[in-house]
């Protein structure tokens, strides 16, 4: 169970990892997506720090197992608010959120089945 629980988890930090560097750093990417939600361009850093903020916390579960679960309950809560505001503008395109969003889900899955069952 340790390999499939280090496996998901590591790919999803580094998932979101990957994806807090191109906000951060301002990629055109991001902003984009902000103008198509109506959401102001300030709003990227702050999105980039959280993701950031969620891609250690699931390495620091290897630790600290509660950081790395409310890290996964976090992540999952973020792409929820993701998909809210693709569907308040009425945006269908939804192929990356689904890959975040399940990628999120299963490491909040396999995190709560390797250290809470």
């Amino acid at each position: 169970m340790f390999t499939v629980y280090a496996t998901v988890t590591i790919f999803a930090s580094l998932l979101n990892g990957s994806s807090a560097v191109v906000y951060l750093i301002g990629h055109e990417f991001p902003k984009t997506q902000l103008d198509m939600k109506g959401l102001p361009r300030a709003w990227g850093p702050v999105l980039g720090i959280m993701l950031a903020a969620g891609a250690l916390g699931l390495l620091g579960g290897f630790a600290v197992p509660m950081l790395g679960t409310l890290a996964a309950a976090g992540l999952v809560l973020y792409f929820t608010g993701a998909l809210l505001a693709h569907l308040r503008v009425g945006s269908r395109d939804l192929v990356n959120w689904s890959g975040f969003f399940a990628t999120s889900v299963a490491a909040l899955g396999v995190n709560l089945a390797y250290h809470w069952s």
